[in-house]
């Protein structure tokens, strides 16, 4: 079933990957049938009267086989190398498409270091494997059948000294193996820790430089970096038994060879085995022998790849927990919304809801304001109407219709929700815009960051809407990178607008600005607005309170002010009214 999966990711690669094996098998042919000449060579040159000509003619013979036996070898190396790399290509693509189709929940379940771990680490390894497979893993089995035959041929007697060291050195081979993989199983799961400590230091990076705390990441670092090292130690004293076994056992049989074929040569006077004949027998041991050792190396690097193998199956098999509906509904009428008895909880295994009986309508074209305190569920609530989460109980319907139903693009394109974590990519102010709207033109572009304010701060750039973003937005400020957010928004021209906290940067007259912009220009248009500030929400139709993820209350500001003590404590407490904090 893992073969299965991994090798649908070979595709075009088939032809380069089937000629690797060909053009090994003809080598292997070629390098068989030079010791049998050369022995024959030697016969001959031992005769009474040696036939020149013939002597030439197959040592001519020889060279043209070595030539040929060389070019397979390129070729052999040239496809292997096309077949492994292509495959690794296509590896990593099939992981990082895999993973765009994933929802949250799938995500929260690999973590983000644990993916870019799989789309690197673990895919050198298969493909290292992988070239080890269509090359070395055909070319030893090969060359150990062609020289016990060809060994027999010459002498069954030594023959059976090669034929009984085999077995004895797979059976170490197994033991080393197997004593060798539960730990490299281990290492995998450090390489994730070690890799999610270097993202965390990278992105924390300005907090980490602000607390002096780089000791502390240095420290931490070196921990995860240690404990890696440590049980690549621990599995390589094991693997490092294999070499000098093998090595033992092959000189061992090559010199019980040598001492027996000897003995017959000199008891014999060269009847039953001759010269030429222990020549070839010691070049077929060497082979045999050596090929034991090419096959150790390949199960060691096999046994490193398959954790690697199981994990990166592991994405593919992951089915995301949010599918496309097999007859979606294409046309999303209105930015109306509903939802009905609806319950929501992160995990099938948590105790409690996140979110727990939730019934409201909104009409389209209204503007909400949520309010509630830190881990009321707000950004849960609105992350439902886009479907970044299914519900859990209940459902929640956009334009009448339930969003489970909706072509996730279309719904999505229709539902524009600026994240409480403003990201921006590298690129230019324009490439970050045409997020919302890939044809978007840069008059399309001018009126909608005139919207939300950002056209004041562009215009000041000597590049303006061709500045380069750095990653992560680090070359603007916290506010301009929120205003720029809900720019490239409103470039999609939703149906449902969704503000989740981000105007928190911006001043509160730049926000006001933005809210009047918003209802005076798309006024069609459903606005979700979720705020810490109470400024930022007064205006709105309703306001809905969250608290402990239930609706505490639902009401226009001064409806709220008049009945729910929720509200009027956030109120109070941010309009310096009512009595202290202290008391």
């Amino acid at each position: 079933m893992m073969i299965r999966i991994l090798m649908k990711s070979i595709r075009e690669y088939k032809v380069a990957s089937l000629l690797t094996p060909l053009f090994v098998s003809l080598e292997v042919v070629m390098e068989c049938l030079i010791p049998l000449l050369m022995s024959y060579i030697l016969k001959l040159a031992q005769a009474t009267t040696p036939d020149t000509t013939l002597i030439i003619i197959l040592s001519l013979f020889i060279v043209v086989l070595g030539a040929i036996s060389l070019t397979f070898g390129v070729l052999s190396g040239k496809f292997g190398a096309i077949a492994s790399s292509g495959f690794a290509k296509n590896l990593r693509k099939d992981l990082f498409y895999k993973s765009q189709e994933f929802s949250f929940e799938n995500i929260d379940h690999f973590s983000s270091a644990s993916l870019v771990t799989r789309m690197t680490t673990d895919v050198s390894n298969i493909q290292m494997a992988y070239g080890m497979i269509i090359r070395i893993t055909v070319r030893v089995p090969l060359m150990m059948i062609f020289s016990i035959v060809l060994s027999c041929i010459i002498s069954v007697k030594m023959a059976l000294i090669y034929v009984a060291s085999v077995p004895i050195l797979g059976i170490i081979l197994f033991i080393i193996i197997k004593c060798a993989m539960p730990v490299f199983d281990k290492v995998f799961h450090k390489y994730d820790n070690l890799n999610a400590s270097v993202e965390e230091n990278i992105k924390g990076i300005r907090v980490v430089k602000t607390y002096v705390r780089e000791g502390y990441e240095k420290d931490k670092f070196k921990k995860s970096s240690e404990d890696v090292r440590r049980d690549f130690v621990k599995a390589e004293r094991i693997v490092a038994w294999n070499q000098p076994v093998m090595i033992f056992f092959m000189y061992a049989a090559l010199i019980a060879v040598s001492f027996l074929s000897s003995y017959l040569i000199v008891t014999t006077n060269q009847t039953e085995l001759g010269i030429g004949d222990i020549s070839a027998l010691i070049t077929y041991g060497t082979q045999i022998l050596m090929s034991l050792m090419l096959l150790s190396m390949i199960f060691v690097m096999l046994s490193l790849s398959i954790t690697s193998m199981k994990r990166v199956v592991e994405v593919l098999k992951e089915e995301s927990t949010i599918q496309n509906p097999k007859e979606p509904v294409y046309d999303l009428e209105d930015g109306s919304i509903d939802f009905k008895n609806v319950s929501f909880k992160y995990s099938k295994d948590a105790e409690k809801f996140a979110l727990a009986g939730v019934n409201l309508h909104i009409a389209s074209g209204e503007t909400i304001g949520i309010i509630g305190g830190t881990g009321s569920s707000k950004t849960t609530f609105v992350n439902l109407l886009s479907r970044l989460y299914d519900v859990t109980e209940g459902e929640v319907l956009v334009g009448g219709i339930n969003v489970k139903k909706y072509d996730l693009k279309v719904l999505r394109d229709n539902v524009a929700v600026v994240l409480q974590k403003n990201v921006l990519f590298s690129g230019t102010i324009l490439k970050n815009l045409r997020w919302g709207k890939e044809d978007a033109t840069l008059e399309e572009a001018k009126a909608v960051c005139k919207l939300a304010c950002a056209d004041e701060f562009i215009e000041q750039f000597p590049e303006k809407y061709d500045t380069y973003i750095e990653q992560g937005g680090t070359n603007v400020s916290g506010g301009q990178k929120q205003r720029l957010c809900i720019a490239r928004a409103l470039l999609k021209n939703p149906k449902i607008l969704i503000l989740d906290d981000s105007t928190s940067a911006v001043d509160t007259k730049t926000d006001a600005v933005i809210r009047k912009a918003l209802k005076e220009n798309i006024p069609n248009t459903t606005k979700i607005i979720i705020a810490q500030r109470v400024s930022s929400i007064e205006e709105a139709d309703q306001i809905i309170v969250l608290d402990g993820g239930k609706v505490a209350a639902i009401g226009t500001h001064k409806e709220l002010l008049e009945t729910n003590e929720i509200y009027q404590e956030v109120y109070n407490l941010q309009n310096k009214k009512g009595e202290s904090s202290d008391e």
